[in-house]
């Protein structure tokens, strides 16, 4: 049967559009780190070549060596893990996005091992040479405890959605242990108008 996040992953990829306390499991992820405005040309490269890799993978079964335990899948979403580099401006409500530091990621099904992704890279490296590739780091992470919220519409109305994760967190006794968060892509920024793009909103957190 083929494993689809939007059927059998509901609860960490498709939650409501208000606050839910989630533990998320360790996954593996083919990442890479950045910084500067997402809307200029060269955020595009970053996304281009994570999608390169994790097709690569989905299409793996091909090779003549194809990796153990391998099973027919979708690839999994966009994800962002989003910082900025000058502290201070979080005081206010406006960010310069041309401080953003980020680390995108695609996690990959668990019979992605550290080897195989390493040939993955290689064979890509290779057949679809791009100059971010020798960028890109395979990693385990686990996120645990963790905050998370369905945004509806533009990213520049985030800060609605955060509101909503402070307030309930302060109602249930949790506090935010990093300024960082994670946004997963559930549309095409690329392809989608302002006001129909949805993103999770998630940060870890900690009882108190």
């Amino acid at each position: 049967m083929k494993k689809e996040w939007r059927k059998h992953e509901k609860n960490i990829y498709l939650p409501k559009s208000k606050p839910v306390l989630i533990e998320i499991p360790k996954f593996n992820y083919f990442t890479i780190r950045g910084s500067g405005n997402p809307n200029n040309d060269f955020f595009g490269e970053y996304v281009k070549v994570l999608y390169s890799l994790s097709y690569a993978v989905r299409m793996s079964y091909k090779l003549d060596n194809p990796p153990k335990d391998y099973y027919e899948y979708t690839v999994y979403p966009l994800e962002g893990v989003w910082d900025i580099a000058d502290k201070s401006s979080k005081k206010g409500e406006s960010i310069n996005k041309d401080d953003l530091i980020f680390e995108l990621m695609i996690r990959q099904p668990d019979f992605v091992t550290e080897e195989f992704s390493k040939e993955i890279i290689d064979r890509t490296k290779d057949k679809k040479p791009h100059k971010l590739i020798d960028k890109i780091e395979f990693k385990m992470i686990d996120e645990g405890k963790s905050v998370q919220i369905l945004h509806l519409g533009s990213y520049d109305d985030e800060p609605k959605s955060f509101a909503l994760m402070d307030k309930y967190c302060s109602e249930n006794n949790l506090e935010r242990t990093s300024m960082k968060h994670r946004e997963i892509y559930l549309t095409d920024f690329r392809k989608t108008s302002p006001e129909k793009l949805k993103t999770v909103l998630r940060y870890k957190v900690k009882e108190i």
